[in-house]
Order: structure tokens, then sequence, then C-alpha cells
């Protein structure tokens, strides 16, 4: 298949942190009668992502709260309801979706993040072979401050603006003198003001459980609680086999789309159900048996679950069991070509996979078996191997580094096209040279002729972020 049809693919983008705003205005009594005048308010949301650190495999922080700050000195309330639980590190180069919500119509020029408890999950390498180990994460100060390089405009009546806060995880978790986490943690966040029409306010990948279903839409719960309308429309693709009419209160997606300018709902692009019977666990193939030919089982270091009340817990290795009946399925891409480049024979380590059936089936963490299989995006760290750059034929290699360069030692080739986007530093092929440090956010496959892994680019990042505002903790 030519890179130009392999690119279709996807038009994908997560990520991890996200919230956005609500804000309590009162008046007040006495026995003189006094009028104070309601703010107006503008749609606001956020979003967020990680940059990377090549070791770390997770990491977890408490969100207390998220405040935005006016020119004016004034603040917002929290912009995120209740303390949820975020993992930084597990949407590695997508957006996601937390909260949504209306403020208070002003030019915001900052934000305060404050931080509870958190921990870091990371590869010891120093073993044989290499384990996951987590440790409680120290932080310096609980409390972020970060100014906005272009200020925050919420306008009463305009289109949706929100923030897109990145925590640099290399950054911010400190190493001693040979390179081994200590557990000390100075919060360092890249923050930036996006559009619901920019690429850095396009959610990529929301997981929620459906709750109702009407005409032209469907209401879900996120991860950590939070309720959304999800609008769908004749040019919304369905994976998995969906459809409005399939969705149940109980079946579980993923959503990619955009906020709606006129409601905050958010029109969807894309709908995949990852399962209607209850179960669902997400992460990264680390191991799969046998090495060639079709699989009869595969080890998946479990990033995301629902329900966590099963025989799997996030963090963990667990065992999927394949019986040759299992569905296979490629996120934005619902077509018969699926079967051809996704199936039991094309399974290899490192791959970001979903799994879904029954709860049934997950009792057992050494012994899980499922009716779907889902492939998506993934962020990959690496750098550029000198000399491979070639624009002619829309290729570079590419020598993956931490966790993922452990599951994929080879040297891989990267495939791009007209809808890989550049980001980040980065704005074209021609920016791209010898042994630079970058992220490939894509599809890792198999290539069914040589075998060969090979990587599909949706977004190509580099990872030096001086465009950005970074603040440590104040």
């Amino acid at each position: 298949m030519s890179p130009k049809a392999l690119d279709r693919l996807f038009r994908l983008a997560l990520v991890p942190l996200t919230a956005a705003v609500l804000v309590a205005t009162g008046c007040s009594s006495s026995s003189t009668t006094t009028t104070q005048t309601q703010p107006q308010m503008g749609p606001a949301f956020a979003i967020g992502t990680d940059a990377p650190m090549a070791s770390v495999v997770s990491f977890q922080v408490q969100l207390e709260s998220v405040e935005l700050t006016a020119s004016d000195g004034t603040t917002t309330s929290s912009l995120i309801s209740g303390t949820p639980t975020v993992d930084f590190a597990r949407f590695n180069g997508l957006q996601t979706l937390l909260d949504m919500n209306d403020v208070p119509a002003d030019d915001y020029t900052s934000v305060t993040i404050t931080l509870g408890g958190g921990t870091i999950g990371y590869l010891d390498t120093s073993v044989t072979p290499p384990t996951i180990q987590t440790m409680t994460a120290n932080f310096s100060s609980p409390k972020v401050t970060a100014t906005l390089t272009n200020s925050l405009n919420i306008i009463h009546g305009g289109n949706p603006a929100g923030l897109r806060i990145d925590f640099d995880l290399a950054k911010s978790i400190q190493v001693d003198g040979s390179g081994n986490i200590t557990g000390a943690v100075n919060p360092t966040f890249h923050v930036t003001g996006v559009k619901n029409s920019d690429n850095g306010g396009y959610i990529d990948e929301l997981v929620a459980g459906v709750l109702s279903v009407g005409s032209q839409s469907f209401v879900v719960q996120g991860p950590h609680g939070e309720q959304f309308t999800i609008d769908v429309s004749g040019t919304t693709v369905w994976d998995g086999g969906a459809s409005l009419s399939t969705l149940s209160p109980g079946s579980i997606v993923a959503v990619s789309g955009k906020i709606d300018p006129a409601d905050q709902t958010l029109d969807a692009d894309v709908v995949d159900l990852l399962t209607d019977t209850g179960f669902y666990a997400s992460g990264q193939i680390t191991y799969v048996t046998p090495a060639s030919g079709a699989a009869t089982s595969f080890d998946l270091y479990v990033r995301g679950l629902e329900p966590t009340n099963t025989g799997l817990t996030l963090g963990q290795l667990a065992t999927v069991d394949l019986t040759g009946n299992e569905n296979y399925y490629i996120y934005w891409m619902s077509n018969t070509l699926t079967d051809f480049l996704f199936n039991s024979s094309s399974l290899v380590a490192g791959q970001a996979v979903t799994v879904g059936g029954p709860a049934t089936g997950a009792a057992n963490a050494s012994d899980v078996t499922v009716d779907r299989i889902h492939l998506h995006n993934w962020g990959f760290n690496g750098t550029i191997v000198p000399g491979s750059e070639d624009p002619a034929n829309s290729t570079f290699q590419m020598q993956v580094k931490g966790f993922a360069g452990v599951l994929i030692p080879e040297t891989i080739t990267v495939y791009y096209g007209p809808i890989c986007d550049f980001r980040y530093g980065l704005g074209a092929f021609s920016d791209l040279t010898d042994n630079a440090s970058i992220r490939v956010v894509g599809l890792l496959l198999k290539d069914s002729q040589t075998g060969n892994v090979v990587l599909i680019a949706r977004y190509i990042d580099g990872l030096d972020f001086t465009n950005f505002t970074t603040t440590a903790a104040q």
C-alpha cells in the first residue's frame, strides 16, 4: 500500500489533562434593595497532554484546582469539578477533554494549578527483564502559576476558547547523577490558549460510557464523572460496528471531534464502540505469543480500565488469550482494509490497543478473554536515523526510545502524508534533522509482506518547547 493510501487511515489526534469552567456570582440584599450586575458569560474549555520522559510509563496526579486570572487580577473558581486524578502519561501525544463550562467573559493572562498527591510509574532497566516500578511523587510546591504568552480572551456569545496545558515530565521529574528517578518533582507546564477550531483544541479521543441516546445525539459520562452531549451527523464515521441505533446505556465509546461553537456539545467526527458488554481495557502490547503467525495471546500493560472492579488493575500486565473469534478494528478506519492491516497475525509489541468484552472475561488478569480489539494512535519518542530522510517517498527512519524502545528495539520506518501535522517547533518535513529527538504520534503496524514494523504518522512533534511559556513551581 502506498504511503498516501496508508495516510488516509487517520485524522486523529489526546491527552491527559483537560478542564473547563464554571463561576458562581450572586447578589446581596439589606434593608435597602440593591442590584448587582451579573457578569456576561462565555464558553471555555481546557485540553492537556504531556511532554514525555523516556522511562516514565505513568504519572498520576490529583488536580485540586485550575484557576484563571484576568488582567485586572480577578480569578475564576476552579475550572474542574471535584478533584480528579489524571495520568499525564496515558495519552502520549494525544488530547482529551475533561470538562467544559461557562466563565465570565474577560481577558485572562495566567492560570494557577494546585496539585494534590501523585505517583510515578517508570521502567526499571537495571534488572533483566526490565520491570515497572512505582514511587510517590514529592512536589517541590503543590501550586504552579503559568503566564500565558497570548492572553485567553473569553467573549460573551463568541466561539469557545480554552487552555492547552502540557505537563513537561522530562523537566519536572528529577533524577540523580546516574539518571535514576528520585521521586522529587518540580512541576513544569507549557500553557497556551486555543480556539475550538485550532489543532490544539481538537479532542482526539474521549473514552466515556453512554448514558442515554437521542435522535441525533447521545449523552456520555467521562472517566471523572463529568457528562457531555455528543452530536452526530451524516459525516460522522462509525467504527467498531457502531451506529446510533446500536448504542445503549452501558456501551463504552471513544469519540473524536471538536466543541460546537453554538451550544458547547461535542461534534463527533468519529465514534468507536469499544464494548457493548460492559468491560474495556486500554494500554500497550508488551509481548505477543507466538512471535510470528497468528497470535494465541498477548500481554497488555493496562493504562485505562472500566469498570475498575474486575480482576484487572491499572499499571499491571494482563494476558489476553485469543480464540480466533475476536473482531479487529482500527480507530478512524471503518472499511475492509482493517482486516488486511490489523488481525491476529499483525499484532506486535508496542501497539496501543483497546480490548473489550464481557466483564466475566476480565476476572483473572492472567486469563483475559475479549471479543473485540481496537488499534489506536500513540506517541512514540525517538531519534531520526542520520541520512534516512526521504521526502520523495515521504519516509524517514526512527530509533524508538524509552518504554516503547524496549518493546521495539529495531529501527522502524515512519510514513507521513498530506494530513500529517508537524507541531511544537516543526513546521514541515524539511525541519527534520539527523539525530533530532522527536515524537511521532501514529499507528504502529506490521508490514504483511516483510514482517517489519512501520509507523504511520498523524503528528510529528519537536521536543523543544521554547514556543511555549514554561513555568515551574512558584
